[in-house]
Order: structure tokens, then sequence, then C-alpha cells
């Protein structure tokens, strides 16, 4: 188990299969980043909700910068959490790439430096 994933059920219980469910899925986030403080992931059942968005799933990711938050809502819960990696993943992947278009913006360089001309 890995010490930056924390994973909480809200109105109901986590099975052991689906706790190692979401770790295996969200590990796959630290892999991709290694700047991730903490990874926060709430699965809640809410009845009230239609039958198509019972499970909600929130996730929470503590990193340098602005904290990336997504939430994924689905009729099954293994749905959910697939639903809501992919779109954390996708917060991670955007957040870089702006990153990077930052760091070689062309008006932000001293003249010549980053296309290596003298």
């Amino acid at each position: 188990m890995n010490d930056k994933i924390i994973v909480s059920g809200i109105h109901v219980s986590l099975t052991p299969a689906l706790k190692q469910a979401i770790e295996q899925k969200t590990e796959k986030l630290l892999r991709h980043n290694s700047h991730i403080i903490r990874l926060r992931v709430d699965l809640e059942h809410d009845q009230t909700k239609g039958p198509n968005d019972r499970f909600v799933a929130k996730g929470h990711i503590e990193i340098d910068g602005p904290d990336l938050i997504a939430t994924a809502a689905s009729d099954d819960g293994y749905k959910s959490i697939d639903l809501l990696v992919d779109k954390l993943d996708q917060l991670l992947r955007r957040r870089h790439e702006k990153r990077v278009d930052k760091r070689d913006d062309e008006r932000r360089q001293a003249p010549g430096v980053l296309h290596g001309k003298q």
C-alpha cells in the first residue's frame, strides 16, 4: 500500500477488493508525476440520486501549486473510479503541458536562447 494514497468510503463500506482496485488505478497517476504529495479518493454512495448517478467518486491531488480536484458519477463504483482516474490523468497532463508551454514561451526567454541561436 502506498502512503501517498488515501482511500475512504462515504455511506458505503469499501471491500478489500474495491480498495485494492482504487489503489492500483491511482498508482498509475503517481508513476506519471513524481511531484504529487498526496492523492485522496472518496467513493460515495447516494441513494437519493437517480439510478445513473448513485456512485460518486471524488479525487483530490495535492501537488506543488494549485491542487487538482475532479468528480465522476455513474451507476457502478468501479466505473466511477475508472472515470475519475481518467479525469485526474487528463488534469495532470493539461497542467504539465501548460507548465512546459510557459517555460518554452519565446517572450520569456533571452534572445537566441530557446532555439540555440547566437
